[in-house]
């Protein structure tokens, strides 16, 4: 089978978009198939990427404004051009918005499926970034999404909101992580100790420096006696989070093994963001061993089993944040076993697993299109 996925974005880009295309690529070339990838050009100067395991056409792109890490394809031809040279059996459609509307039209004039990955809550966004605009988003949602042939939802909450707003053909695929990378066995005492260097108990986040993440609803959690907030990741809300968190050590981007090492290393991790149509970091700290705090919306509703795995709190509440932080700093014996059920609760969702169900999501798709030319 020929795969070309459409992308708004790919690694050296850090995002739950990029790590999604990345590892269904892998999983595609590891089961024998072939893909190209197309996506946006990354900032010039930027740390170059050598993982991707298949060709990658890359679109020009600009600099959202306001928020340079993340880049919006500019018009170009060379979408088209890959999906027809490539002549591919489908289009996957990662998160399609520009450049994946781009991908959605060409594979429609050249009459191959397409399916589409929905990753991004952009009613949400449009709630934090300009107070309105939740209706036209999802309207833009709607229309991108009922062209293909099948939408994929990475949670019970997204397909639920999907099927709200008037998207048809949904089907739920979720994430896959990776156990070997992610295991408790990775706890580094060195660390902690730089971390927190009198013992405080560590409290983690992990993820984008930006607005809808919310990051600043751990302030109360940075006030408790004998705990340490540790913050990794980036972005526009970096300078305001470091003044609105204090005594937080920041760690600033953080990958691979190092990033392993971080979430193993944690006592509790931390999700604060209610926009999450997944939340992948949270699945990365179940498989680290870690009990989790997370709102109860969206993705960490599928992910976090309350009372067994970690706690559920009202979302954009800092007082039920540090209420469940100081819960589980004061009682290691739940900790532990919060943090043992949640490594036993994603063993078996490995990318492997995850892409062979969407090997059967693309057969779901052909045989769709065969019942209908036989019609």
């Amino acid at each position: 089978m020929r795969v070309v996925i459409v992308t708004e974005s790919f690694p050296p880009d850090v995002n739950g978009v990029a790590h999604c295309a990345l590892q269904t690529a892998r999983h595609l070339v590891d089961r024998g198939h072939s893909c190209v990838v197309v996506a946006p050009t990354t900032a010039p100067g930027g740390p170059a990427d050598t993982s991707a395991p298949c060709p990658v056409v890359k679109v020009p792109s600009l600099p959202l404004p306001g928020y340079p890490q993340v880049r919006v394809a500019l018009p170009s031809r060379r979408v088209a051009a890959a999906i027809a040279e490539y002549r591919a059996d489908v289009v996957h459609l990662a998160s399609p918005f520009v450049l994946g509307v781009r991908g959605m039209a060409a594979a429609a004039r050249l009459g191959v499926p397409a399916v589409a990955v929905y990753q991004t809550d952009l009613g949400g966004y449009a709630r934090t970034y300009m107070g309105a605009g939740e209706a036209a988003a999802w309207r833009r949602i709607r229309s991108v999404h009922a062209a293909a042939d099948l939408t994929l939802a990475p949670s019970t909450a997204a397909l639920h909101d999907l099927r709200a707003h008037g998207v048809p053909r949904v089907s739920l695929w979720p994430r896959g992580v990776d156990t070997d990378r992610f295991r408790p066995g990775l706890r580094d005492e060195e660390l902690r100790r730089r971390l927190a260097p009198n013992g405080e108990l560590i409290v983690g986040y992990v993820g984008r420096l930006a607005p809808e993440k919310q990051v600043e609803l751990l302030a109360g959690a940075c006030a408790l006696e004998g705990v340490r907030v540790v913050v990794v990741g980036d972005g526009p809300s970096r300078p305001g989070l470091e003044q609105a968190l204090p005594g937080a050590v920041f760690l600033g981007r953080r990958t691979g093994g190092e990033l392993a090492r971080i979430f193993a290393s944690l006592d509790v991790f931390a999700h604060t963001g209610p926009f999450e149509t997944f939340c992948q970091t949270v699945q990365e700290a179940m498989a680290a061993g870690v009990p989790v705090v997370a709102p109860a919306a969206g993705g960490p509703l599928d992910l976090v089993d309350h009372g067994r795995t970690g706690l559920l709190v009202p979302p954009r509440d800092a007082a039920a944040v540090r209420d469940a932080v100081w819960s589980l700093a004061a009682d290691p014996v739940l900790r532990a076993a919060y943090g043992t059920a949640g490594r036993a609760k994603v063993e078996g969702r490995t990318w492997a697993a995850v892409g062979d169900r969407l090997i059967g999501h693309y057969g779901d798709v052909f045989a769709s299109r065969k019942a209908v030319l036989a019609a």
